[in-house]
């Protein structure tokens, strides 16, 4: 039946399973997120930024995570690439630093919602 858990493990997802908004950064970053509700808030000291940045993409149960996008500097070069292609969960990058909103939408779903052809 969709949305039961199916396997032998907690990390075995069924297809229609709900999954989990996430949010790391600062204290001043995730204030704002945590006021609207999301749970899963994650903060992390520059020195351990990184870790748990990898740790957040490797959790099956998050569908998407939202992170400060000044952090990537915090990242070396491979861990910024694994975060930055993640699919699964979708990382979606908040601040001045990223594109515009057509190109967060289109990396989120993977369709560009905005073309006229």
């Amino acid at each position: 039946m969709q949305g039961e858990r199916s396997g032998t493990g907690p990390d075995k997802e069924a297809v229609g399973d709900v999954m989990d908004i996430a949010v790391l950064g600062s204290d001043e970053f995730v204030l704002g997120f945590r006021l609207g509700g999301v749970k899963r808030i994650y903060t992390a000291k520059p020195k351990d930024y990184e870790a748990k940045a990898l740790e957040l993409i490797a959790d099956s149960s998050i569908g998407v995570l939202a992170i400060d996008s000044s952090d990537l500097e915090l990242l070396s070069p491979n861990a910024r690439r694994k975060v930055t292609e993640s699919i699964a969960p979708v990382v979606v990058m908040v601040g001045k630093a990223e594109s515009d909103l057509r190109e967060k939408v289109k990396r989120a779903i993977g369709v560009d919602l905005y073309k006229t052809n």
